[in-house]
């Protein structure tokens, strides 16, 4: 009988299921990735204006650090009801609500410069913390659908994909000023009125855009018995076991519970949360610090009036080298997560935060020296950050997945908080050069457990490479 299927001869169905997994995924890594450069020009306009509006509007500089502060803290209180959302209803739901609320946020920091509120201010930073938390999971929801040896670089292509909008942010001071006043609001306003317009980009791009689910799709691919394919150590066989069946307790307690049962995940964690404390403790005063250093001291409490263009522009230009570090390089750190080891990237992540810290510590006099500093504290969280977030995808069930990736982003945000809360009061005490110190000493015992792991005789340190994954679990564990 003729074949009338319009499929090869031979090709059975579940040939066809994984040629539309692949198919699926690429889409999916494209429109992602699309989006994450639209809603990354809001995150970046908060990061390097925030700091200015808040010592403008509450009139001291001891309120320097409370934008990074809240909007850290805002991504770390939300990420779990967004990771249960999309664990609900799939990761669309997720995403758009994130965007949707960071639009908000913007929305009420524009109010905030019109009427001077400090308190709307810090509502509206609240909401683009939210939209955070959303880019954060977009990064697993790029590896959804991914092979084990294409997982690192799937996920950093989403991830560098935010680089155009996140470095385009700093530098909107200029032609957002000009924006403002062409709409009638002071010109520090105009950025956000930008912001705003990629953000609604992003929203519309994702619900046009994003279908089948990737992670609605992964459930039923994995229920039906086609799971991404995983490759295996030699001389051991992919295990056959019926998924655990996971109690319907809370979101926390659900997500550590899985966490805690695998070493690599638990590695995993302390490197995305050690990794974005140190980053955002150093990098959320460093604009206070240039000011300074530029402007001469006592700059600091007139930031919103009295900066400088000149002062403004190195400030900019800073952040937007440090923001460009962060992901600009994260493709070439997804290579190397899938090639080197994702431990082993882990290592060089936390390497680089130590040379950071002591480049910008040591050099606080120079303007040079600090955007050197803050370039390596970029490359050094993208490495951390794309290989922890690649191993902890990894490291535990399927079915656990989600939850353990919300708590992994909401661990990450309570860190940034604690390090955007203590940098000022450390910075006012120690100085610059302490607040480097603080960092180094942070990222110096990630540094060794990482190292510790890959000592032989340690559990998965003995390959360093990507192992497979028997019914969801890591075999290195």
């Amino acid at each position: 009988m003729a074949n009338t299927s319009g499929a090869e001869p031979g090709v059975r169905h579940d040939q066809r299921r994984t040629l539309q997994r692949h198919s699926v995924q690429r889409r999916t890594v494209i429109l992602l990735g699309s989006a994450q450069l639209l809603s990354g020009i809001g995150t970046g306009a908060t990061v390097s204006i925030g700091s200015l509006l808040a010592v403008d509007l509450s009139g001291s500089s001891a309120w320097a650090g409370s934008v990074s502060t809240v909007m850290t803290l805002a991504a770390a209180l939300s990420a779990l009801p967004l990771a249960s959302l999309a664990d609900r209803r799939g990761r669309l739901a997720g995403l758009v609500t994130g965007l949707a609320a960071a639009l908000a946020g913007v929305a009420g920091i524009v109010v905030s410069v019109v009427s001077g509120s400090f308190l709307l201010l810090l509502l509206g930073t609240a909401g683009v913390g939210v939209g955070t938390a959303s880019n954060l999971q977009a990064r697993f929801a790029a590896v959804d659908l991914a092979d084990d040896e294409h997982r690192g670089r799937s996920l950093s292509a989403v991830v560098w994909a935010i680089t155009i909008g996140a470095v385009a942010g700093p530098n909107l001071i200029q032609p957002g000023a000009v924006v403002g006043q062409a709409v009638g609001l002071p010109p520090i306003a105009g950025p956000f009125i930008i912001s705003a317009a990629g953000l609604v980009l992003a929203c519309v791009l994702l619900l046009a855009g994003l279908r089948p689910d990737p992670l609605l799709f992964a459930r039923q691919l994995a229920a039906a018995g086609q799971q991404p394919a995983t490759k295996q150590p030699t001389g051991q066989q992919q295990a056959s076991q019926p998924p655990a069946v996971t109690p319907r307790r809370g979101a926390l307690a659900r997500g550590l519970r899985a966490a805690r049962s695998s070493p690599s995940a638990i590695l995993a964690l302390a490197a995305v949360v050690g990794a974005h404390a140190v980053m955002v403790g150093v990098m959320s005063v460093t604009p206070l610090h240039l000011q300074e250093l530029v402007a001469g001291p006592g700059a600091a409490a007139h930031a919103g009036h009295m900066a400088s263009g000149d002062v403004l522009v190195i400030i900019g230009f800073t952040i937007s080298l440090h923001i460009a570090g962060m992901f600009a390089l994260s493709p070439v750190m997804g290579w190397l997560t899938d090639k080197a080891g994702r431990k082993q990237t882990v290592v060089i992540g936390f390497a680089l935060l130590v040379a950071a810290v002591a480049v910008a510590g040591a050099g606080q006099r120079s303007t040079t020296a600090v955007a050197v500093g803050l370039v390596l504290l970029g490359l050094g969280w993208s490495a951390a950050t794309v290989a922890g977030s690649t191993l902890l995808a990894e490291s535990v069930r399927q079915e656990e997945r989600v939850m353990v990736q919300g708590v992994s982003d909401m661990l990450m945000g309570a860190a940034g908080a604690v390090g955007g809360a203590s940098s000022g009061v450390i910075l006012s005490w120690a100085g610059y050069p302490g607040l480097n110190l603080a960092g180094g000493a942070v990222a110096g015992v990630v540094l060794a457990a990482a190292v510790m792991a890959l000592l032989p005789g340690r559990a998965g340190g003995h390959a360093g490479r990507v192992s497979g994954t028997a019914g969801g679990r890591s075999l290195a564990d």
